[in-house]
């Protein structure tokens, strides 16, 4: 399950059932496993992954679909089937998926030199020498690819992500771009700017993780890639990584639902767990790449053939949804 993201080079530019937890988990839930209450976005260490009331944790199974949503589907494959970037294992050498560390108060920061200097937050980083990057053998380097490398401080609740990052000799670290979050806040990135993601938005928010899929619940949009987009955005994205103008080409940051009647009776409860999240929460155009890839992170306890019962569901089975009536002010994420 390779990811194949690409990066345009130009700056600026609730609950399931008891039944269904306790066939997947077979255990009581922790407060790790435990779906969030009402009124309570997801989280992660005690650090809520963006507000309850963020748009990336809002509900967008009632919302109108676009008049260009069938366009927007065969842009992107109307046959295509979807896949899970994510899961146990290696491939080519690397952990399938995005992976993330936590760090505590104390953690020593590190000096990062950026090649795209003005759409980066240029700040001290808390990145471990051995902080994981994606597509990096255990104890390696990562040959190609996206390179990201995402870290949470759990004492701040704070969100620093890198994109294309290499660890120096010295210690520090060099980047493409690299973003910060505070994940208490609704703020987005300045209109205009990257992030370490093509769209300018937060990657972590947008990972489908084992703990909550084994809590029983996603209460959040999942992150996507299309292999074309427009040269726009939408809201909350703040940056386009294209330049191609045909209108039948989504934009970056728009969001997708799968279809309410689409059957997953007899997938995998995990893999169930997910598809009702694609149909509540959706998922979000956040970066070009392949077809219809859901991105995730890597966990041992991942079973990569219940996974693969996603290609059951294809492009056809999505529909494009207009979230701007959700917003509240167009330089914040919150959502009505």
């Amino acid at each position: 399950m390779p990811s194949h993201s690409t990066r345009n080079v130009r700056v600026r530019t609730a609950v399931v059932t008891a039944l269904l937890l306790t066939a997947f988990c077979g255990c009581a839930g922790s407060r790790s496993q435990t779906p969030p209450p009402p009124g309570r976005g997801p989280d992660l260490a005690g650090c809520p992954l963006l507000p309850a009331d963020n748009i990336w944790n809002a509900r967008v199974d009632g919302l109108p679909v676009l008049a260009r949503t069938n366009d927007y589907v065969a842009s992107i494959g109307a046959g295509a089937s979807v896949r899970a970037d994510f899961g146990s294992g290696l491939w080519e050498g690397a952990p399938i998926g995005i992976p993330f560390t936590t760090v505590e108060a104390g953690q020593p920061t590190v000096t990062v030199s950026f090649y795209y200097p003005d759409d980066s937050d240029q700040v001290p980083y808390p990145i471990p020498r051995d902080a994981p990057v994606e597509g990096a053998p255990p104890g390696g380097v990562a040959d190609g690819g996206d390179r990201h490398v995402l870290v949470v401080d759990v004492s701040s609740c704070v969100l620093y992500e890198l994109f294309d990052a290499e660890l120096q000799r010295d210690g520090s670290w060099a980047a493409g771009s690299g973003a910060v979050f505070d994940l208490r806040s609704n703020a987005l990135r300045p209109d205009g700017w990257t992030s370490a993601d093509a769209a300018g938005l937060p990657i972590l928010p947008g990972l489908v993780r084992y703990a909550e899929v084994a809590a029983g619940e996603i209460a959040h949009a999942i992150r996507f890639t299309a292999p074309r987009t427009r040269d726009t955005y939408v809201w909350p994205a703040r940056h386009e990584a294209s330049n191609r103008g045909e209108g039948e080409l989504p934009p970056m940051g728009q969001r997708f639902r799968l279809r309410a009647d689409f059957d997953a009776s007899g997938m995998a409860p995990e893999v169930q767990v997910i598809v009702r999240a694609m149909q509540r929460y959706g998922i979000i155009l956040a970066d070009n790449g392949s077809s219809w890839f859901l991105s995730g992170a890597p966990d041992e306890r991942w079973d990569n053939e219940a996974l693969r019962q996603l290609m059951r569901i294809e492009g056809s089975d999505f529909e494009a949804v207009d979230v701007s009536g959700l917003m509240v002010d167009p330089d914040s994420g919150q959502a009505r």
